[in-house]
């Protein structure tokens, strides 16, 4: 696997929630032998044990019983033992999500039938961002918590944090709580991270303006998901194979950013090098 990644021509690699146990000792090796640095982790990294299929948000900082939430601190911790193995500086994390009813999957069923920007959408954004608002509060505590739980053991391990914006309306944290966040947990432990597919989404959902998000963040930006969208919400294509205007982000992308190509195991490889290249060529080579 990581071989084929270094042979796209890429020095550094994230692991990411698919990582399976049985695929550690061949990663461990690989990294040793220098033939892949690795940029970052995603997690759960690795899988817990008897799940074969990528989970980020199997156990969830959010979650109401306490279980759930103990199980969450322990694979976010088995997490940062992997990341101190293998190098890696930094753990993306997703924040758990509010128990409310599916808007994103009824706003997406109202893009893809051509309703963007009639009343009845319009309609539902609004009853969506007065739900969030209004269930938001024990979610958003418990969330907050046990990241705080788990920064001790990250600082001793030098490692930082990256809270990935989520494509869909249900997750935490809401775009507007972002500024909050990073100023209760503040650098060198928590940063933001930006993906440009899960915002693009939230600008067509009508919840953000892409840019100016991600404008508003960036001094305590960390890095990229890079991937493109096609319209309605059809993402993970190579950059230039969508909808997205990386020129509007690239004023606040930075050589030290880390930069993660985030794209369907069904992207051919040339499709791949061409996306790479195109974004190059608006981002530049860093």
């Amino acid at each position: 696997m990581l071989r084929e990644i270094r042979d796209l021509g890429f020095a550094y690699a994230e692991l990411s929630h698919g990582i399976r146990l049985s695929l550690v000792p061949g990663i461990l090796e690989a990294v040793a032998a220098g033939e892949m640095k690795i940029s970052s982790l995603h997690n759960f990294c690795p899988l817990p044990i008897g799940v074969e299929h990528p989970a980020p948000n199997l156990y969830e900082f959010s979650a109401d019983r306490d279980r759930d939430r103990q199980l969450a601190v322990k694979h976010t911790l088995n997490t940062l033992d992997f990341a101190t193995r293998v190098g890696a500086p930094l753990v993306v994390l997703h924040f758990g999500s509010m128990d409310l009813k599916d808007y994103t999957g009824k706003l997406k069923e109202l893009l893809q039938r051509g309703e963007r920007g009639t009343p009845k959408f319009q309609k539902l954004v609004v009853e969506a961002s007065t739900a969030r608002e209004a269930k938001k509060r024990p979610f958003w505590d418990r969330s907050r918590a046990t990241l705080r739980e788990l920064l001790p053991v990250a600082k001793s391990r030098g490692l930082k944090f990256g809270i990935e914006i989520r494509e869909a309306v249900e997750e935490l944290p809401l775009d507007g709580d972002f500024a909050a966040l990073l100023a209760e947990f503040p650098a060198p432990d928590v940063f933001y991270w930006h993906d440009v597919g899960h915002a693009q989404i939230k600008q067509d959902l009508g919840f953000i303006s892409h840019a100016p998000h991600l404008e508003a963040l960036a001094p305590r930006l960390a890095g990229f998901h890079i991937h493109d969208v096609k319209f309605p919400a059809q993402d993970h294509y190579p950059p230039g194979g969508g909808d997205i205007d990386f020129a509007a982000l690239q004023p606040y992308v930075k050589p030290e950013h880390i930069k993660v190509f985030e794209l369907s195991p069904k992207v051919p490889v040339e499709a791949v090098k061409r996306g790479v290249a195109h974004l190059k060529n608006i981002w530049g080579a860093e």
